[in-house]
């Protein structure tokens, strides 16, 4: 499960994945297992992105074909209908906004196309943002006014436009990214402390503050002053781990990151400065903990994805990076802060990469309460992320 759409649909009991295809699939849950319901055909290369609007029940997705459809419920089928995004490069990344009145879609064109949909003609229309886009828009995100986008690019710089659609947005309050924002308008740009690629971007629940993550395993916040001035605060952390893939605020104060280390990290700060607390999986763990329902995969002693190889590959990889002779089972491996267990494999719920965090269940005080996961291992696991303490971040883990 590689390309995911992890909005899920009528209390939690549909969700929209592409396993690494030109198709999505719609399951449903049925007591304590998924059933495929649907699958929806209409791509002819690779889905990259699929984005599920929660209100209006509909369904964008995008691919290496260069197109999106966006697909709505008709009796017991989905109906699509083509976008005409106008892009001669694949695309990347899909997001409805927060209103679900208008997406957007990054691509290998340089170029993000905010799309809305035009009634005279019964169809979606993109404008283009362009300028200073240099190389492959890799992650958007939207600001909480519907408004402003943020864009995370592999030139290493994360960015905020104006994606102001005259006729379809009424004129925003203003903010601390600006109060003039005519469509297209660089609300802010940042570069990635050592130049890695910028793989997610996110603003928090305010939207005052942005968060991304780098190729280069940092991760960096942002907290701007007003448009044309440097930010209060620019603040980066580099990991000991493996780069981040993708991340998500749960509060002002919080947010959840995870990428080929296969766990999700959480880190808590201000503008006076962040720090990585803990990681919402156990890795001292024997990787035999109950999961709710059971989880379909099970610890093998070869092969699959997950498995580090074998322990010559260990021994090696010690003996390569700190010259040591010999590697510790239920330590982390020279590649990260993953531990390996005896049979080889990450003593973690996934085992593979996380390519994807996104908000699950919210508390009553407005925070999130639970996360998802999706990883390439195809796992979607649900996190809760309140309570103290290994039990409290435990609870109610669920596969």
């Amino acid at each position: 499960m590689h390309h995911e759409g992890l909005f899920p649909y009528s209390d939690y009991a549909e969700v929209a994945v592409s396993p690494d295809s030109n198709e999505a699939q719609i399951y449903t849950k049925v007591g304590n297992e998924w059933e495929l319901k649907q699958t929806l055909a209409e791509h002819d290369k690779l889905i990259t992105a699929i984005s599920w609007a929660p209100q209006t029940n509909r369904i964008v997705t995008c691919s290496q074909d260069r197109n999106a459809y966006v697909w709505t419920p008709v009796g017991d089928a989905w109906k699509p209908a083509l976008v005409l995004l106008r892009i001669n490069r694949a695309a990347t990344s899909v997001k409805w906004s927060p209103r679900e009145d208008k997406f957007a879609v990054g691509s290998g064109a340089r170029t993000i196309a905010v799309c809305s949909f035009d009634e005279e003609n019964n169809w979606w229309v993109s404008k283009h943002i362009k300028k200073p886009l240099r190389t492959t828009v890799l992650n958007i995100d939207w600001h909480p006014n519907n408004v402003l986008l943020a864009a995370g690019a592999a030139d290493a710089k994360a960015y905020v436009f104006s994606a102001f659609i005259k006729g379809v947005d009424q004129k925003p309050e203003p903010t601390v990214w600006g109060d003039r924002l005519p469509f297209g308008t660089i609300c802010g740009e940042f570069s990635s402390p050592n130049g890695g690629w910028v793989h997610d971007v996110a603003f928090s629940p305010s939207g005052d503050v942005l968060a991304f993550v780098g190729h280069d395993s940092s991760i960096s916040i942002i907290y701007p002053s007003g448009p044309g001035t440097p930010p209060t605060a620019h603040i980066s952390i580099r990991l000991p781990s493996l780069p981040l893939l993708s991340l998500t605020f749960t509060s002002e104060a919080q947010i959840i990151a995870a990428g080929h280390d296969c766990q999700p990290l959480v880190f808590s700060g201000s503008s006076s400065g962040w720090t990585l607390t803990h990681s919402l999986d156990d890795p001292s763990a024997t990787g035999t903990r109950a999961l709710t329902p059971s989880h379909t995969g099970s610890r093998v002693s070869s092969g699959g994805p997950g498995r580090l190889n074998n322990e010559a590959f260990q021994l090696f990889k010690a003996a390569d990076s700190r010259g040591q002779s010999k590697t510790a089972i239920g330590s982390p491996t020279s590649a990260g802060m993953t531990p390996v267990g005896q049979d080889g494999l990450l003593l973690t719920v996934h085992q593979n990469s996380i390519t994807l965090v996104e908000p699950y269940e919210w508390s009553s005080t407005g925070d999130v309460a639970k996360v998802s996961t999706a990883g390439k291992d195809g796992r979607l696991v649900v996190w809760p992320v309140v309570g103290k303490g290994l039990s409290g971040r435990m609870a109610g883990l669920s596969v």
